[in-house]
């Protein structure tokens, strides 16, 4: 008999400064692997909003400010967008630089714990111009 699948679904939100702002939510993904018991499988991530990404990075000072910046170039505020035009609410840039991270990710789960690499940190953004709580999504799928 093949083993039998499990899902286990469970969310948690952090509270974020004006973006481009990080947070490291390692220790969040970790704990809801371990207490949905699956020793192998996924955790499916999903940042909850149009203006907020998860990627992953070392998190460390220097790289945080790296990429804080490349995110400013990639999608620079100081551009004219045309969601500005229609809503006046100054932040197109923060809804292109989301899009262009992206709001869900997969970490691999090994031996009950998500595999990840040493220095490899998953971050939780928020991209908006202003200060938000930020959701995420955990859907757990693998087997006990």
């Amino acid at each position: 008999m093949p083993p039998a699948m499990f899902v286990h679904c469970e969310e948690f939100d952090v509270p974020l400064r004006a973006g481009p702002d990080l947070a490291d939510v390692t220790p969040q993904i970790a704990r809801i692997i371990t207490a949905s018991g699956v020793r192998l499988g996924s955790a499916q991530l999903t940042a909850v909003g149009s203006t907020a990404s998860l990627t992953t990075i070392e998190y460390e000072p220097g790289a945080v400010e790296d990429l804080k910046q490349a995110i400013q170039r990639l999608a620079p505020p100081d551009q004219p967008y045309h969601h500005e035009m229609t809503w006046h609410d100054g932040n197109g840039h923060s809804h292109v630089q989301a899009a262009l991270l992206g709001p869900s990710l997969v970490v691999p789960i090994r031996e009950g714990r998500p595999k990840l690499g040493t220095w490899q940190q998953v971050v939780l953004i928020n991209h908006d111009i202003h200060a938000r709580r930020r959701g995420v999504e955990v859907t757990i799928i693998g087997e006990v």
